[in-house]
């Protein structure tokens, strides 16, 4: 039996559940986001839309992150191609990741809140150490990067990215701040990954 296609009122209705969750759990924490609270944000006189539209809390969490990672692809993903070459798309994926924090605050805190919480942790952790090992890869077949543990850098990097962010979401900056704190966290990454253009020419 083929599923029911939603109708434009209820996907209006599901993607208003999404944003409402997504405000919630970054004001007040995973824990915290209950669909009480949720139902309140999003305007709702029950908490039974929400059970109509989601399967539980974890369908619900699914479809934060789902709207998260739109949110932020559209963001950053433009930055990153715009940029050429292995080293400047590293460049342009750090600062554009800092940057989010100013433009999308609740979604940063939101997916902050989540990876930190959620059973899916390690998915959303693994998922992304495999891009920037493919990445690291690539750039080294192609003599951007020097030789190094693709994976023990690709862990660091998103560790201290992680950091700057986390720290960046809790303390609220200015833009001015957050472009600053983007160039110094890839000038690191750069200095520390970068093939000594020395060393080509050799």
């Amino acid at each position: 039996m083929l599923m029911r296609a939603r109708t434009f009122t209820e996907s209006g209705r599901r993607a208003q559940i999404v944003r409402a969750a997504i405000e919630v759990i970054a004001d007040v924490g995973y824990a915290k986001a209950s669909f009480s609270r949720i139902a309140k944000q999003a305007g709702l006189s029950s908490t039974g839309m929400i059970s109509y539209h989601f399967a539980g809390k974890d369908d619900l969490l699914a479809a934060c992150v789902a709207e998260i990672e739109e949110v932020t692809g559209a963001f950053m993903q433009p930055r990153i191609d715009a940029a050429e070459g292995h080293v400047a798309q590293l460049r342009a994926y750090v600062e554009a990741n800092v940057a989010m924090v100013g433009e999308h605050p609740a979604a940063v805190r939101a997916l902050i809140d989540i990876v930190k919480n959620s059973a899916g942790q390690s998915v959303a952790v693994n998922g992304r150490l495999a891009v920037f090992e493919e990445h690291f890869r690539a750039g080294q077949a192609a003599g951007a990067f020097h030789s190094f543990d693709t994976r023990t850098v690709a862990i660091a990097l998103t560790a201290g990215l992680d950091a700057v962010v986390v720290t960046a979401a809790a303390a609220a900056p200015g833009p001015t701040e957050l472009s600053r704190l983007g160039r110094e966290l890839a000038d690191l990454y750069v200095r520390a990954t970068a093939a000594d253009p020395k060393e080509g020419s050799a």
